[in-house]
């Protein structure tokens, strides 16, 4: 079974139409990707009633003995996020916050067994997906030279994030 694929100009780039600036330009190329396979990913998972994000808490947090501020932290998220997150999947009855043992004012988020069900259907979404992604790439070993080579730059170079004002790594949703 083929997964959907959302082309670039579905979310309004015709690569012919790019000007040259930002053909080669690492920081659009990355950022177009990213929305492009968010969205798909987000497609997929609307059967499962999560999100990407849902996920990538539930699947970090998995482990167990994690607090919010610790899974926030692994992730990349900002604390409200990971509230509101942490509210979504505790109403669903996938995640649960628990005191921790070691320091009462933490919360630990413990995976419910629903949420490690979900965790495991997601990530058989996700190897669908990222396999159908790379495998577009054509070139035997292209896919993963790709994870390899991204992997290694969030490791070195791009590990942590410059010091600046008014840049967000999510914009704040609108009040409904």
């Amino acid at each position: 079974m083929s997964s959907p694929v959302v082309e670039i100009e579905a979310v309004g780039v015709d690569l012919d139409d790019c000007p040259d600036c930002l053909a080669g330009n690492l920081n659009w190329l990355l950022t177009q990707a990213h929305y492009a396979l968010g969205t798909e990913l987000a497609t997929a998972f609307e059967p499962l009633g999560i999100t990407p994000r849902g996920h990538s808490v539930l699947a970090a947090a998995v482990g167990g003995g994690l607090t919010q501020k610790e899974l926030a932290e692994l992730i990349g998220l900002d604390k409200t996020t990971m509230v509101v997150t942490l509210d979504e999947l505790e109403a669903a009855g996938l995640a649960k916050r628990v005191a921790s043992a070691v320091d009462r004012r933490a919360r630990v988020v413990e995976v419910t067994p629903a949420g490690r069900a979900k965790v495991e259907a997601a990530d058989e979404i996700v190897t669908r997906v990222q396999a159908d992604v790379l495998d577009s790439l054509g070139d035997a070993g292209a896919g993963e030279a790709l994870l390899d080579t991204l992997g290694r730059l969030v490791r070195t170079r791009l590990a942590e994030p410059a010091a600046c004002k008014g840049f967000r790594r999510r914009e704040p949703r609108g009040r409904a």
